[in-house]
């Protein structure tokens, strides 16, 4: 098996050869620049996959670890699509349980695009039951989960994502728990722009490793959340 080397970080030629895809969404313009993709884009994401793969095994050892089931791919499904561009203009990754999708299970991820970084975790595509017991575990704990939070995802510069409901939830919380109680769906969210010097270093997983492990105690209630609805 061929060895992976180690996440050194991207590269300036990275960005361009996203924006420059962007600009030359057609399948010529691709083969010709493959080279550039599998160099610049596909080798670096491998490897960081596979600098991260302890990190995440330790936050959930049934991840799926594997780094071509981890990466997006780069190729669009335009089957339903009025956008007929055959390529996405960015690549991302996702660790999630095996077997689960965003529709029923919490996961991890990161997308680099033209302009920034995306990393966080959550509920991206839950049923309405499971944000319900979600809200009621937080309405039920709101002390530990304040706790956890302000620590370990506010304090950590992550802010609260997802659609909201246009009637608020009826609750009892102050108003620092809103943020999590009125949305259809909820994950935490940090942006990069891709002017952060990280972004070209091994800093980057350093990043990626600390700030994963530091929304495991979040990403951990939301799997029993999830299981206690609908167990697995």
């Amino acid at each position: 098996m061929k060895s992976v080397p180690p996440f050194s970080g991207f590269t300036p030629d990275t960005i361009q050869f996203l924006v420059d895809l962007k600009e030359n969404n057609f399948r010529q313009w691709f083969e010709d620049h493959r080279e550039l993709y599998e160099i610049e884009l596909l080798q670096p994401f491998r490897a960081l996959v596979n600098t991260l793969s302890p990190v995440m095994y330790a936050i959930d050892p049934l991840f799926e670890l594997r780094p071509h089931k981890v990466l997006s791919r780069i190729y669009r499904d335009i089957r339903f699509s009025r956008n007929k561009d055959p390529y996405n203009t960015c690549l991302w990754m996702s660790f999630q349980r095996m077997g689960t999708s965003w529709e029923n299970f919490p996961g991890y991820f990161m997308e680099l695009n033209t302009e920034q970084v995306l990393l966080g975790m959550g509920l991206y595509a839950p049923k309405r039951k499971v944000m319900d017991a979600f809200r009621e575990r937080v309405e039920t704990e709101p002390g530990a989960f304040r706790e956890m939070v302000e620590e370990k995802v506010i304090g950590r510069g992550f802010s609260v994502e997802g659609e909201c409901y246009k009637k608020p939830i009826n609750n009892s919380l102050p108003d620092f728990f809103q943020p999590w109680m009125n949305r259809k769906a909820v994950y935490v969210m940090k942006k990069l722009p891709v002017s952060d010097k990280r972004i070209y270093t091994q800093e980057l997983a350093s990043l990626l490793a600390d700030d994963f492990t530091h929304l495991a105690d979040l990403y951990r209630l939301m799997v029993e959340v999830r299981e206690e609805v609908t167990p697995i």
